[in-house]
């Protein structure tokens, strides 16, 4: 029953005109009305289907917007199948199998239309329809708020829905419509949806927010454009692309997303330029399964507020990032997986908490001209498979610049690494990597760092102001043909007299390495040697007996009070063996140690030395040498840093975990640091575990006290602590000259007391390497005498053997 009456007024310019006309009802004026009709309803609520089949005007009265109801008991109440025109109405359906607005055919105009509804759609296109829906606002909180399908279109211009119990927009079945400043909000299906091959939606202007569900759906070959529209506060991911989905977003925001800001899976293609994506709770980029695509190029993703990488790359995915911006997250880029690639180009990667490259499980990465700035880790390609290049990039205030483990085997092409806390480059776990003019500058700790058992090969690299010196690698270096296992290096440089070349032995020079004992002529007496960081080796030569170990400790120069420790200490362990053989008590013995002092003063040496010793009395199976630092026990995750704590542990099983710089396991500012939780599995391991491996802890003497005062429960599983004191002038010299002897050169007459005046005049600053410090002098003279003797026409043996005074570098 209607209420009230309609005007209808003929507008058409026949010869013959309609008078004006009032009928009791909108469907007896529409049944008289004509095209080009308009039909002015008077306020009131009509609770009738309407079916508007000719292109007339349908109103309300000006004035008075929303006055006029179209509010029937059941069924659609508003149906068009003509390019007629629609204002200024309130329609409400009631049944919740119909759409509230029906659109089946023509290209009507549609505006200042508030549709409230609890049915299968507010509005609905269909077919050949292409409407243009102006200021239009849909409430239904039962099901979809626009549904566009079965290769329909449209123009849809400041429209709102401001509530949809489905998705807010659904686009399907090969319908294709236009989005234009519209709002979609409080949904609890996607924002906007578009599924099916040949269904596209284009969207300019657009916000989307406030949705229990994704911002953004495009599945089943689906494909959107969105250009300047903003994503915000779903509860879901922001962006999900599934199935040969394909997505371009232009100059787009989202943000405030409690999952991931854009997810992508199933051979699904996203092209973003100029757009943003910041505060997401996991990752801001999430790119699974072969044929996955990302395309970004001047795009900014940042503040991550949760503790996942803003870009994910599995599966065989592929990711290019062109020209962008990753800042203020805990990881930048993550690539897992074989197949599965990253390509990053002049791109700015800054204020990363953990790793801001991380390659790992067979995956590729390559980075060309990209600067990454004030990261945990710049880049680290992590196990066998995993490689790529970085090219022309730049790292600066990073711990550690790149950080090569596990067979992995990267190219790092002109690559520089500025300030770097720990060091430049980080190679270990018979990590690989090929280093090509690469620089290290400033570095707290050393420039390159490559652990026992890793091929790398390293050519015309260069390294400036490292504390702890320029380049480290295993004791023992050799030259050759490089089947020593270690490192290989070429035309490298340092400021501080560390590796400059092969000289006399021709290049390439090959570089077998210890921690501490950086250079090209071999092992020096006194300093550390590290084991492979691999499983845990079986000696390939019978155990030595302790008499033959203790004689080298001996032989090592200076060292007086630690050789009496370890005598007082093996003598302990060696009695309390003969007690229980002899049926008596045995007084308990703590095997753990701490050992404090500056590098170079011999703790690796004396560490697996000691193994040796406890292997040769029986207390430890192997008696091997397993060297760690905190890059090798800390994870980026929670749960990851127990992990790799229990692995390292694992390979010391039968011998001796050196655990280097362990200081750094507990910062002073730790903060959400996982360091806490690499001590809590040690310790607990140590006690499980306690006849099985023998712990050393080893740092700084300063550092080491603060960090045995902050974490009583360590302290408490070591017996002692032994000092290794800085190496004094004289002992200096005797490692020079066992140098000498070992390398077939003679110190001339005054050469010694040449080097005792530069050993004494030498500055004893951080950057002091003690033992390190007489190995590089002694190749720095070799170096300079190389220099003389290649100008003379028949040297002598003498000429070809003596070193002078005047070999002798200039103090720094």
């Amino acid at each position: 029953m209607a209420q009230g009456t309609v005007q209808v007024t003929h507008t058409g310019t026949s010869r013959w005109r309609r008078r004006t006309g009032e009928y009791a009802s909108l469907t007896a004026a529409l049944e008289a009305a004509a095209d080009g009709d308009v039909l002015t309803v008077a306020p009131g609520t009509y609770r009738e289907n309407l079916v508007i089949s000719r292109a007339v005007t349908l109103r309300g009265p000006e004035g008075s917007s929303g006055s006029v109801r179209i509010a029937p008991a059941d069924g659609v109440p508003l149906t068009v199948r003509a390019s007629a025109v629609v204002q200024d109405l309130h329609v409400e359906g009631q049944d919740s199998a119909a759409p509230a607005l029906l659109v089946e055919e023509g290209a009507p105009e549609l505006t200042d239309l508030r549709i409230v509804t609890r049915s299968a759609a507010g509005l609905e296109v269909r077919g050949a329809a292409r409407p243009t829906v102006r200021r239009c606002t849909v409430d239904n909180p039962a099901g979809v708020g626009i549904a566009v399908l079965d290769g329909a279109g449209g123009v849809f211009e400041e429209c709102e829905i401001v509530s949809a119990g489905q998705s807010g927009v659904s686009v399907r079945d090969g319908a294709h419509p236009r989005l234009e400043r519209c709002r979609v909000h409080h949904s609890s299906g996607a924002g906007l949806s578009v599924t099916g091959e040949g269904s596209g939606l284009e969207a300019v202007g657009c916000e989307v927010y406030e949705i229990k569900g994704s911002g953004v759906q495009v599945t089943s070959r689906g494909a959107a454009h969105l250009t300047d529209c903003t994503v915000h506060r779903t509860s879901a991911d922001g962006v999900t692309l599934d199935t040969d989905a394909v997505l371009t977003l232009a100059d787009c925001d989202i943000h405030d997303i409690p999952e991931n800001a854009v997810d992508l899976r199933s051979r699904s293609v996203l092209t973003l330029t100029r757009s943003t994506v910041r505060r997401f709770g996991r990752n801001g980029l999430s790119v699974w399964d072969p044929g996955t695509r990302v395309d970004a190029n001047q795009c900014e993703i940042h503040d991550s507020t949760g503790d996942y990488p803003a870009v994910w790359v599995s599966d065989g995915a592929t990711v290019i990032l062109d020209s962008c911006r990753v800042h203020d997250v805990p990881d930048a880029l993550f690539v897992l997986d074989r197949g599965s690639r990253a390509d990053v180009v002049d791109s700015d990667l800054s204020q990363i908490r953990n790793t801001a490259v991380s390659v790992s499980d067979g995956a590729t990465a390559q980075l060309d001209d990209c600067r990454i700035r004030e990261a945990s880790t710049g880049a680290w390609f992590r196990d066998h498979g995993s490689g790529g290049t970085l090219n022309n990039c730049t790292i600066d205030a990073a711990q550690t610049g790149v950080i090569v483990t596990k067979g992995a085997d990267p190219t790092i092409e002109r690559c520089t690494v500025t300030s770097p806390a720990e060091a430049g480059f980080y190679v270990s776990a018979e990590g690989r990597g090929t280093f090509d003019s690469c620089r290290v500058t400033g570095s707290e700790g050393y420039g390159f760092h490559v652990m026992d058992g890793c091929r790398s090969t390293l050519t015309r690299c260069r390294t400036e102001r490292c504390a702890r010196g320029g380049y480290e690698f295993p004791e023992g270096s050799a030259h050759g043909d490089g089947h020593t296992g270690g490192p290989v290096a070429q035309d490298c440089t340092s400021d501080e007299s560390g590796l400059r070349g092969a000289a006399p032995a021709p290049p390439p020079t090959v570089l077998t390495a210890t921690q501490t004992t950086p250079g090209l002529l071999g092992a020096m007496p006194g300093q550390r040697t590290a084991e492979p960081a691999a499983a845990p080796p079986v000696p390939a030569e019978p155990v030595r007996d302790s008499a033959a170990v203790l004689g080298e400790l001996d032989a090592l120069v200076g060292l007086d009070s630690v050789k009496r420790e370890v005598r007082a200490l093996t003598d302990m362990i060696e009695v309390g063996r003969r007690r229980k053989l002899a049926g008596l008590k045995a007084a308990s013995v703590r095997r753990h140690l701490v050992f404090t002092g500056s590098p170079g003063t011999g703790k690796t040496t004396v560490a697996r030395l000691y193994g040796e010793i406890l292997a040769s009395l029986g207390v430890l199976e192997h008696g091997h040498l397993v060297e760690v630092s905190r890059v090798d026990l800390v994870g980026e995750h929670i749960g990851s840093t127990a992990i790799r704590t229990q692995e390292a542990f694992d390979r010391a099983r039968g011998g001796v975990l050196f655990v280097d710089e362990a200081y750094a396991l507990s910062p002073e500012d730790s903060g959400r640091d996982f360091g806490r939780e690499a001590i809590d599995t040690l310790v607990k391991l140590m006690e499980d575990h306690r006849d099985a491996v023998v712990v050393i802890v080893a740092g700084y003497t300063h550092e080491m006290e603060r960090f045995l005062t902050v974490n009583p429960g360590v302290a408490s599983r070591f017996s002692r602590t032994i000092t290794f004191s800085d190496y004094e002038p004289e002992e200096l010299l005797r490692i020079v000259g066992q140098q000498s002897e070992e390398h077939e050169y003679s110190l001339a007459e005054g050469t010694g007391e040449a080097l005792l005046k530069y050993f004494t005049a030498l500055p004893k600053g951080p950057a002091f390497g003690n033992g390190r410090t007489a190995r590089q002098t002694f190749e720095s003279m070799v170096e300079r005498h190389a220099g003389r003797v290649a100008q003379l026409t028949e040297p002598s043996t003498d000429d070809l053997t003596m070193l002078y005074p005047e070999d002798l570098p200039a103090l720094p």
